[in-house]
């Protein structure tokens, strides 16, 4: 590359955002250099265990000491850092951070970031999460409502490929889908039992992106069912920026893709009150350059860019770029989950399934939408994401362990289980925040990240009643031994970081306007999670989709009439 171009655009990330906004913003014509922090990985030849099987692990695929000692925060998850996915996940002691309290910060700093390993869950929004600041009076108002992003949502389904099935539910408006996956027999029960018992609810599959159909996706396959997605796929089944979007962009021959390159701050010129490029630290050799572009997109994560946009500082802006409201790296949310109940069953003894489906059931929305459904003691609302499966042959092995018997009984799958996990909404706090440590620097010189983030009593409430509700259900379904369970752990646990950079209608009350622009520098564009005025319920990653989209087709249109 010539290190002294002007790119009509720069991205900074190439994750779910980054690369929507590389593909939109090269497809319109624009030359757009693409900056990564971390290494490159290249589609299939660099995922290194999606074939392994178990045993091609050493210690049945545990960690030594030594490897575990390197990701202890990154393993809170309890999945994240198995053996098997741990090299898409940082090191802990090269990229630290600090805790008030404790956040559970889940980075992967590569080409394609976290869209090689997240859950793939893909649901609308609707005016019921779009409207709820101004309804209740919590935080700002949305500049936006559904009908001005649901044509985004077409355009990133279309292309993306989700399964799920239509279910006229305004809660969880219905999209461009692939066809769903099948429930399975306990599923089904549960699914039949609650349309007999509440008007309200409805039991559905979850809606992943997977490509399940005969709809061609150039360069991608087909799921199949291997459930090894965090790996990296190499069919591209699932929608990934390595498998998807990076090569649109690059077959328009306008992408420049340079990764190891730590973008730390947007450059200001006073004069015409625009950025003008970014400051770049090289992971490597830690050689500092400047590269120009007339339209920045950071699209870095939503901790990540705002670190970005603080650490841009100026005569204008003495408190970081964009921040005349004071709110930059304010109302941090993520999702509450890991509350519900599970139960087992002894029927069903003849039937099983095949194949590993790579999502489960989901249950929308049945609190605080109107009517009989709203409640006094919590804002807003939770859904269900849950599933059923049979138990396997390991159960048998520690008391029989040799013999006939043995063999007999790993012949015959365990007993059925089914499950229910609330995924709840969090509001947005102004002191729920994240601040930069200038006395605590890592190896590039650059601040670290503070975090100052908890629950409060609206989440706690709301948790009392998605146990009671899971207990509820599944009783009714004529489930036994049904046990119920809360293990709150702590924000930063569902991986939707979201909020230190919203949108609004001002620049006294937010950082962005409709289009995702900095209010005061419209020629920077912020469309992760930094966007997010509130969390809604659902996983969010659909919406920074359509968001990106939206914002990098209204960036080259502006660009095109000389606007940025």
């Amino acid at each position: 590359m010539n290190l002294d171009q002007e790119f009509d655009a720069i991205v900074v990330g190439t994750g779910i955002s980054g690369g929507w906004a590389a593909k939109e913003l090269c497809e319109n014509g624009l030359k757009t250099l693409v900056l990564e922090r971390g290494r490159m990985v290249k589609h299939i030849e660099d995922y290194p265990t999606m074939h392994d099987d178990p045993w091609d692990d050493t210690y049945k695929g545990q960690l030594t000491p030594e490897e575990g000692a390197t990701q202890l925060k990154q393993s809170r998850t309890g999945y994240t850092t198995k053996k098997e996915r741990r090299h898409f996940f940082v090191n802990d002691l090269v990229h630290p951070y600090n805790e008030v309290k404790r956040f559970d910060w889940m980075r992967g700093y590569h080409v394609g970031g976290r869209s090689l390993m997240w859950g793939r869950h893909s649901y609308r929004w609707s005016d019921f999460d779009f409207e709820a600041n101004k309804k209740d009076g919590t935080a700002v108002d949305w500049p936006v409502r559904y009908k001005d992003i649901a044509p985004w949502y077409d355009k990133v389904e279309s292309y993306i490929g989700v399964t799920g099935e239509k279910l006229n539910n305004p809660v969880l408006p219905d999209g461009v889908f692939e066809p769903p996956f099948e429930m399975n027999c306990m599923e089904l029960q549960l699914k039949n039992n609650i349309a007999q018992n509440y008007k309200d609810r409805v039991l559905t599959l979850g809606r992943v992106a997977h490509i399940n159909g005969g709809k061609n996706y150039e360069g991608r396959s087909n799921c199949q069912f291997r459930n090894r997605c965090m790996r990296g796929c190499p069919f591209g089944a699932y929608f990934s920026s390595n498998s998807s979007t990076l090569p649109a962009a690059e077959r328009t021959g306008n992408m420049t893709l340079r990764p190891d390159s730590i973008v730390h701050e947007v450059i200001y010129d006073d004069k015409t009150k625009r950025a003008t490029g970014v400051k770049v630290i090289d992971r490597v050799t830690k050689e500092k350059r400047e590269f120009k572009g007339k339209v920045i997109f950071l699209c870095a994560s939503a901790i990540a860019s705002t670190s970005i946009l603080m650490q841009s500082k100026s005569d204008r802006f003495p408190n970081g770029m964009g921040n005349d409201c004071g709110e930059l790296g304010c109302n941090v949310m993520d999702h509450h989950f890991t509350v519900g109940a599970y139960a087992k069953s002894k029927d069903y003894k003849d039937k099983y399934f095949k194949g590993r489906r790579p999502g489960g059931i989901y249950l929308p929305r049945f609190r605080n939408i109107g009517g009989d459904t709203d409640q006094k003691t919590y804002k807003r609302g939770y859904g269900y994401q849950g599933g059923g499966s049979r138990g396997n042959w390991e159960d048998t092995i520690a008391e029989m362990g040799y013999g006939k018997k043995l063999k007999d009984a790993i012949q015959v799958p365990g007993d059925w289980t089914i499950g229910l996990n609330g995924f709840g909404e969090c509001l947005p706090y102004h002191d729920n925040k994240m601040t930069l440590d200038y006395e605590k620097l890592d190896e590039w010189g650059l601040p670290t990240v503070t975090f100052d983030v908890e629950w409060k009593e609206n989440e706690w409430e709301m948790r009392k009643d998605m146990k009671a509700q899971a207990k509820e259900m599944l009783e009714k379904a004529g489930f036994k031994d049904v046990q119920t369970y809360d293990d709150p752990g702590a924000p930063g646990l569902g991986i939707h970081e979201m909020g230190t950079a919203r949108m609004g209608h001002s620049p006294k009350t937010s950082v962005l306007n409709k289009y995702n622009q900095v209010h005061t520098v419209p020629n920077v564009y912020v469309t992760d999670g930094s966007f997010m005025t509130s969390a809604s319920c659902v996983n969010p990653s659909l919406t920074y989709m359509a968001f990106t989209a939206r914002a990098a087709n209204h960036a080259a249109e502006q660009f095109k009439k000389g606007n940025v």
